[in-house]
């Protein structure tokens, strides 16, 4: 979604502290992914953190050879995104959920003042009851929403963990428990980036 000035730093800024950016035409941005596609060299394409206008930007495009496969955006029980996803159903365009368990509490980038999403009781009861961890009820509910799920982990064990989720399944009583847990609130805010023009979480979805 950034696109920072060329150059031999990542992210450059002026003197004053603000970020330097590249300008962006998304449309042309995508016709060349198109000719990526075209030319053999991706499989698939799609976009990330992209909102709905975005998203019909690139699907109202004179001359659209190929629609998103995907749009990874973040999701998960706090933050279920039941409308966009609606929009992106309708276009057959895949949600990939990022921060599927919440995330880190590094203040400089995620907004902390949401709770821990693995603390969440109605999870852990979950859990408890399926002899699993929040965490895997977390992912169970994605996949039975049938949005793919981007967990990260450096633990081995864990990483395991994250992949045993096939053996069990949620009700749609806990399906609809797991839901009324939306808060609408992202946790992974960019604030830092939040004077770039196509900034995406202004809007609501």
């Amino acid at each position: 979604m950034v696109h920072s000035l060329p150059g031999d730093v990542f992210y450059p800024r002026d003197e004053n502290g603000k970020y330097l950016y590249h300008p962006t035409d998304l449309c042309a941005t995508w016709e060349a992914l198109e000719a990526l596609k075209d030319a053999g060299l991706v499989k698939s394409i799609g976009v990330s953190n992209f909102n709905r206008r975005q998203l019909e930007l690139i699907l109202n495009k004179p001359g659209l050879k190929y629609k998103p496969v995907v749009n990874q955006i973040e999701c998960h029980p706090y933050f279920t995104q039941p409308k966009f996803k609606e929009i992106c159903d309708s276009h057959d365009i895949v949600i990939v959920g990022y921060s599927p368990l919440g995330t880190c509490r590094d203040s400089l980038w995620v907004n902390v003042k949401i709770p821990s999403l693995l603390d969440d009781p109605v999870l852990n009861s979950i859990a408890a009851k399926y002899k699993k961890t929040s965490a895997q009820v977390a992912l169970r509910f994605q996949l039975q929403r049938n949005i793919i799920v981007i967990p990260k982990s450096f633990n081995p064990e864990r990483i395991k963990q994250n992949f045993e989720i096939f053996d069990f399944s949620l009700t749609s009583e806990e399906m609809k428990m797991v839901s009324s847990l939306n808060r609408n609130e992202r946790y992974v805010e960019l604030l830092m980036w939040k004077d770039h023009p196509e900034y995406p979480f202004n809007d609501p979805y």
